[in-house]
């Protein structure tokens, strides 16, 4: 049976990284003058939603002066990152924040840049993955959607709210292959709307939808879905009695991370500043405002931790696109 397993050691690297670094409260002391967001998406986006509440955060607590923001789409990113590329030396006081579209579109070609290319500043934040079904569908485990899977493949499709080859098709696939299934002999219908996505599953044209944590927790409270697995290492405070993968013998993990990148060239002492920024925020009132807010999982990881964690999460998926035909 292969396993996928998404940066498991980075994980636990983050952790006991995330552990070491509580014993730095923050007092108010400032670390940082001043930072300016940059956004590669809209407003109101996953991105846009995270640099401000970093952002928030950070100068509530007295961490750093003053915090802009700068939302600058297209390109699925790419423009954003180019622009930090090509601008490096007049950007050393820019964060941009990114996610794991970044390993994504990089492998698919969207854009010809990697975060390879940029300076690696830290992993802040995670949302797990989960698959959840309608809160009156007969199944209520991953063992019953593989059962039905097993009995009628074609009429057991599992949608999502990215395209193909998106991340929640990448998921979708990633936990049937660990599970012991061919991943290309899932059926994936992807939707563009999450309406249209719970309209399929109280119809039953598709079996399972494969979502992120945070908004299946939000459609379990609302009481429309079931959580019949989730793709952490261990169980999350936000929805105590939702299984993992592991838990079920699908040995899998995948966090949808969140974390912020510096130009190329970014001095190390700047580096430094924002790392130590970062460390503290986790320790404030106001970042726990912000975190439970927006139901975010801390996933802290600095420098050549973010770059191993980067490095499995590219490797892993690149595996499975080319196995899927996207590569």
């Amino acid at each position: 049976m292969k396993t996928f397993q998404m940066g498991r050691r980075a994980l636990l690297g983050a952790a006991m990284a995330f552990g070491l670094g509580g014993a730095a409260i923050a007092d108010g002391h400032q670390v940082v003058d001043s930072i300016h967001f940059l956004i590669p998406g809209g407003a109101g986006g996953g991105w846009d939603g995270t640099a401000r509440g970093t952002g928030e955060a950070l100068t509530g607590a007295g961490l750093v002066g003053t915090a802009s923001f700068e939302n600058m789409s297209g390109g699925g990113g790419g423009k954003a990152i180019g622009y930090l590329i090509e601008n490096a030396e007049s950007n050393h006081g820019t964060l941009m924040v990114n996610s794991t579209p970044i390993v994504i579109r990089s492998l698919t070609g969207v854009f010809p840049h990697n975060f390879r290319d940029l300076t690696l500043v830290a992993g802040t934040i995670g949302d797990y993955a989960a698959m959840v079904v309608g809160k009156d569908s007969p199944i209520n485990s991953m063992e019953e959607l593989l059962a039905a899977y097993d009995a009628d493949p074609n009429g057991t499709a599992i949608g999502g709210g990215s395209v193909p080859g998106g991340m929640d098709h990448l998921v979708a696939a990633m936990v049937m292959e660990a599970a012991g299934k061919d991943a290309l002999g899932v059926k994936y219908i992807p939707y563009d709307a999450g309406g249209k996505a719970m309209a399929a599953l109280l119809s039953g044209e598709i079996a399972a939808l494969s979502t992120g944590f945070s908004e299946a927790v939000d459609l379990a409270n609302a009481g429309e879905v079931k959580i019949i697995g989730v793709t952490a290492p261990e169980r999350v405070d936000a929805a105590p009695d939702a299984m993992t993968m592991k838990e079920q013998g699908i040995d899998t993990e995948f966090v949808n991370w969140r974390g912020f990148f510096g130009a190329p060239g970014l001095p190390e002492d700047k580096v430094a500043m924002y790392q130590d920024a970062l460390t503290k925020m986790y320790d404030t009132p106001e970042w726990e405002t912000v975190r439970a807010r927006n139901g975010w999982v801390n996933i802290h990881n600095n420098g050549d931790e973010f770059k191993a964690f980067l490095e499995d999460q590219e490797q892993v998926i690149g595996d499975l696109m080319k196995k899927l035909g996207f590569l």
